[in-house]
């Protein structure tokens, strides 16, 4: 609900506060005043285009603020959270223009886009009558308010989810084609790189292997060299070996004569020369070995070499290749597997396509019979307004396929005539001023029972009429403003009477500038001023009885 209004150097207004309470308010004053520069602040707060004309002559910016009474259970929050404004119990719209041109927008003290302004305005509060483009003359909202008067809200829900688990599988399904294509084109190459990697099966650390047996073999005359060197010192006729023997038998006869103190020397001596026996086994088979094999060497080279080629052909290093081969191994597999992923994605797809057809289908059926119910009532609304040979159809439009949305296959358009015999069209292309007013009057009556929780505000809904039609102009805003906050802005007696509160727009002229002013009537300045509408500039005592009747006091 719109709580207050204030607005600093817009045009006549130089500082002004409005406090707004529930129900209906009627705003009243001379011509002049300031009502429609209320009406124009209160669009920039709401995200309006920026009209620099609007500044105050002699400031250098304008500024408005509107502060609204919040639910913190409000669907404007999730709306707002990606901007990085958090649930309070009030929102502040704010706007300001500076006479350089610039202009700047913030909720809750934080800047936001102008286009975000808007978006939350216009969930805030629908204007009738002024502003082109929103409220009941934004089409897009047309299918949103019959569904509303359908009563098929859940169902509309379900068919939103539906178009998006069906947009989502289609998206699904698209990007698994792709990757099959993707992967298809590479098919070949895969299969040959595969098929290469299996026969020459590479394993973890098989190139340092490979390196230390290359050394080994192409160095077997150089360790056969050494190893004929140890032979003949260990084993040879002057080797350490002979001189074991020798000093085995000179500790075993010592032995004999000194008894136990060289029984573990003797012992140690003995295990030497099981050691020298192994020692010699061992060499004998490392010479064995080493028998020299060219053969054997340049197989080595080669598949040093082949494994090389393939780290350099995947990018990777040699023992990464073990890795890589399962990698392909699985990419290869894996174009089998998406063509039965692909079949999965299309089931689903399809299921999904259903569902939203089916669930389209029952809303249409809602729709027209909403539309048939809401045509026959607002055309019962109309002749009390003084629109006695206007007409008013809902017109629904099934949509080609490529144009099917979260709102289903057909979209809904308001159109009317105003005159018998005229082919109707958009309501405001068809009506102007007073009858646009009224013909949105009776459709906002009508819907009213949608529990829409924007505020409504009417802009000389009376336009062009009076008496008894004005009287019914007022009671259906009063009808208005017991289910939402309405304001309108009327020169009616028979309007102004029907409000529950009354605020009186003035202008004070000075030497130098003209202020524009609002005061909150009391019921005897009420009375004064709707007799002032009736009786002008002198008021009469008939003019105060006439409207002490229409306020029924």
């Amino acid at each position: 609900m719109l709580a207050s209004l204030s607005v600093s150097n817009i045009v006549l207004i130089e500082q002004l506060t409005l406090d707004f309470e529930p129900g209906l308010t009627v705003l009243t004053g001379e011509t002049g005043a300031g009502k429609s520069i209320l009406l124009d602040a209160l669009g920039l707060a709401l995200g309006s285009r920026a009209d620099f004309g609007l500044i105050r002559q002699g400031s250098e910016q304008a500024q408005v603020s509107a502060i609204f009474n919040m639910n913190r259970t409000s669907p404007i929050w999730g709306l707002l959270d990606e901007a990085g404004i958090s649930p309070e119990d009030q929102l502040i719209l704010r706007r300001r223009l500076k006479s350089d041109g610039k202009s700047s927008a913030s909720i809750n003290d934080i800047a936001v886009s102008v286009g975000l302004l808007r978006q939350v305005g216009d969930m805030l509060v629908e204007i009738q009558g002024q502003f082109e483009g929103r409220g009941l003359l934004d089409t897009s909202t047309h299918v949103t308010l019959l569904d509303r008067a359908a009563g098929h809200q859940k169902s509309v829900s379900e068919l939103r989810q539906s178009w998006q688990r069906w947009a989502d599988a289609r998206a699904a399904l698209e990007q698994a084609r792709q990757a099959l294509n993707n992967a298809k084109a590479e098919e070949d190459w895969l299969r040959d790189a595969v098929e290469v990697l299996d026969q020459l099966a590479p394993q973890t650390g098989e190139e340092d292997r490979l390196l230390t047996e290359r050394t080994r073999l192409a160095n077997v005359s150089k360790i056969g060299e050494r190893i004929a060197q140890a032979e003949d010192a260990l084993f040879g006729d002057a080797g350490a070996q002979n001189a074991l023997g020798t000093a085995i038998n000179a500790i075993e006869k010592a032995a004999e004569l000194a008894g136990g103190p060289l029984d573990e020397t003797l012992a140690a001596l003995q295990r030497a020369e099981a050691e020298f026996a192994e020692a010699s086994s061992l060499i004998h088979a490392a010479t064995d070995s080493l028998e020299a094999n060219p053969q054997q060497l340049e197989q080595l080279d080669d598949r040093l070499h082949a494994l090389r080629q393939q780290a350099r052909k995947h990018n990777c290093a040699i023992d990464d290749l073990p890795q890589t081969h399962q990698k392909l191994a699985a990419r290869l597999a894996g174009i089998e597997d998406q063509s039965g992923q692909i079949g999965a994605l299309q089931d689903a797809a399809a299921q999904w396509q259903d569902r939203y057809q089916t669930l389209a289908a029952t809303i249409d059926v809602g729709r027209q019979n909403a539309a048939q119910k809401l045509d026959a009532a607002v055309a019962a609304e109309l002749p009390p307004l003084k629109l006695d040979g206007a007409s008013f159809q809902t017109v629904i439009t099934q949509l080609d396929q490529s144009q099917w949305g979260p709102n289903g296959t057909s979209t809904v358009r308001f159109e009317a005539s105003t005159n018998k015999g005229m082919a109707p069209g958009p309501i405001d292309k068809i009506a102007s001023g007073g009858e646009l007013a009224r013909f949105l009057l009776a459709l906002k009556v009508v819907l009213e029972s949608s529990n829409d929780p924007r505020s409504l505000i009417f802009d000389e809904v009376d336009s062009g009429v009076g008496g008894a039609v004005a009287a019914a102009v007022g009671e259906r805003l009063a009808r208005l403003g017991q289910a939402v906050q309405t304001l309108v802005i009327t020169h009616s007696p028979q309007v102004a009477a029907k409000g529950a509160h009354h605020l009186r727009i003035y202008k004070i002229a000075s030497d130098d500038t003209v202020i524009s002013g609002t005061e909150i009537l009391s019921p005897t300045q009420r009375t004064e001023e709707i007799a002032r509408m009736l009786a002008g500039e002198t008021i009469t005592a008939e003019a105060r009885a006439a409207a002490t009747a229409l306020l029924g006091t």
